[in-house]
Parts: C-alpha cells; structure tokens; sequence
C-alpha cells in the first residue's frame, strides 16, 4: 500500500500541478502578454508562446520530483494504514490518461508523417532547389504543397504545378520560407506541442494560445524570407502565397503531420491576408515594431529555467519546506477519502 499510496499522489499532484499552471499561462497571455506583444518580431513572439506551451508540464514534472515525491519518501511510515481512496485512485487513472495520451500523439504524428513521405517519395523525383541543403522532391500533389515534412530528418516538397505557376523569384522566397521553419525547428517545436496538450486545449484560451503560436511561428518563416533576400523578396514572397492561395482546391485541406506548410491548418482567409499584409509593410521597410531581441529573449529563458531549477533544487533541501509539503498530502489524501 505504501507503494500504490505514493504513486498515486504523484500522479495526482502532477495533473493538479499541470492544469493550474497551464490555466495561469492561458490566462496570463490572454490578460497580459497577447497585447502587449504585437509589436514584437514574429520570432520572439513564437518563441515566447513556445515556452507558455511547454512550461505548464516542465513546472509540474519539477514540482513532482523536486517536493512530492522526496516529501513522501522521507517522511511517510512504510507501514502507514492510509489506503487509497477511490477519488484519489480516479486522479491517477485521470493522470495516467493525460500522460498516455501525450504519448499516443507523439507516436500518431510519427506515423502520420512516416506514411505520408512513403507515399509521396513513391511519387516524387529528387530535384535540386537554389538555397536549400536538405533533400529535396518534386511530388505529384493536387494540394499546391510546398512543405518541409519532417521533424529529425526533415525534407523539402514542393507539388509540380507550382515550378509552373510561381516565378523563379516568387519560387525562391516561398523556399526561404521553408528554411526559416528549418532554422527555427519548428517541426520538432510542433511534434512536442502535440504530445504535451492538456487543459489548454479543452478551455478556449488553449485554443487561442495554439493558434498564435502557429500564426507566430509562420510570421517568423515570413520575416525569415524576407530578410534574407533582397528589398524585393518580401514582395514576392507575398505573391507566391497569394497564388498558391488560388490553386488550393475547394475544400481541400493538407495532410498536417510533423511538417511546415507554406500554406496549410492556419493558412487561409484572414492569417493568410495578414501576412500579405505584413509582409508588405516589410518591404516597404516598416521595421520598427520589431524590437525584440531574440538572442536575449532566449537567453533570458535559458537563464531563467537555469535559476528556476536551482532554487527548486535549494528550497527542496531545507527539510522544514518538505515537512510542510508533506503535511499538505496528508491533508490531500484525507480531503479525497
């Protein structure tokens, strides 16, 4: 029972630890940071709604390891008489769903994303590409796909009839693009997004804060592009997404795995409007919102999960915090008898 008694609290105290911290991220962009970021780059926006994303699950799985568990440990009898209850026991099947899930997704997007380059290498043709060192494929495709698919060996898909529609300027902006996804690993970023939802994505700020960070995230491939050629590339990077825009389909909507589309899930109607729009501003060298400084916004994060996880480190040794937390389970485990 000792055993049962303490896995069940961590489990617990690690879905109670998460949904409060991903309600607080939800609630503080919402609040907070969503307005007072719009005149940030793209970059450090998307950046900073990675870190909202990541840290519900990051501060859980510290608080757990760091508090619960040493607490029980060293103060909880091996003999104790205390069972476990049947609303505590429903908190750790609930925990063990979430945790299971998490990994159910990771692995769905592997799949998805392996079955989806068998079938489009079986009807492909290697090509070369200006700019772009990964491997790289002309693919039959009635989606006008321009993709980098992929999260640890990521290549380059670009559908046949856009060699045709898009100039060769417009062809190398929407590639630059892509390789600012490449830069950015933002097919890993997305792959770790998906295994790490939890109650962000039940409450309509979790929904809200997916989508800025997939908006976000295709700004920074834009701002990418169009920083990386020359004065015009901003431009014709806004015409090869409105052309692309008018050879989708009806209807038609890609396969989304662990890939960047140029155009996809958040491509269309007003996100696609606003990065023309924004991509416009750039070429007519309207910079100056974008003050941020990445370097030292990543920098800052690094820091701060550094002193973040030392502090924890050092409150955790002080056996006065660990009595104390010890206490508070064993209010929890009377409170759900």
């Amino acid at each position: 029972m000792y055993n049962l008694l303490g896995l069940c609290l961590a489990l617990a105290a690690l879905l109670t630890a998460n949904a409060l911290a991903a309600l607080v991220a939800a609630g503080v962009w919402r609040g907070w940071l969503a307005g007072r970021t719009r005149a940030w780059s793209a970059v450090a926006r998307a950046q900073l709604l990675f870190a909202l994303r990541v840290a519900p699950g990051a501060l859980a799985l510290l608080f757990v390891a760091a508090f619960v568990v040493p607490a029980y440990l060293r103060y909880e009898p091996e003999g104790t008489p205390e069972a476990v209850s049947l609303k505590l026991a429903a908190l750790a099947a609930l925990s063990i769903l979430g945790l299971a899930l998490a990994l159910w997704r990771g692995l769905a997007a592997w799949l998805t994303t392996r079955r989806l380059v068998a079938d489009w290498l079986r009807h492909a043709e290697p090509v070369a590409l200006p700019g772009v060192s990964l491997p790289a494929y002309r693919v039959a495709h009635r989606f006008p796909v321009i993709a980098v698919v992929g999260a640890l060996r990521p290549r380059l898909f670009v559908a046949q009839q856009l060699f045709d529609a898009l100039s060769e300027r417009e062809l190398c902006a929407a590639l630059a693009h892509e390789c600012g996804h490449l830069a950015a690993r933002d097919n890993l970023k997305r792959a770790v997004l998906r295994a790490c939802r939890d109650v962000l994505t039940i409450v309509p700020a979790g929904r809200t804060l997916d989508r800025a960070w997939n908006e976000s995230a295709e700004a920074a491939a834009d701002e990418h592009a169009a920083r990386g050629g020359d004065a015009g590339a901003a431009l014709d990077l806004a015409a090869a997404l409105v052309k692309i825009a008018r050879l989708v389909p009806p209807g038609a909507r890609p396969a989304m795995p662990a890939g960047a589309f140029l155009i996809g899930a958040a491509g269309g109607g007003d996100s696609l409007a606003w990065r023309v729009r924004r991509l416009t501003q750039l070429a007519a060298g309207n910079t100056a919102g974008l003050r941020a400084d990445t370097g030292a916004l990543g920098a800052w994060f690094w820091a701060g999960s550094c002193a973040l996880a030392l502090a924890a480190a050092l409150v955790a040794a002080d056996t006065r915090v660990l009595a104390a937390m010890h206490t508070a389970l064993e209010y929890a485990v009377n409170a759900l008898r």
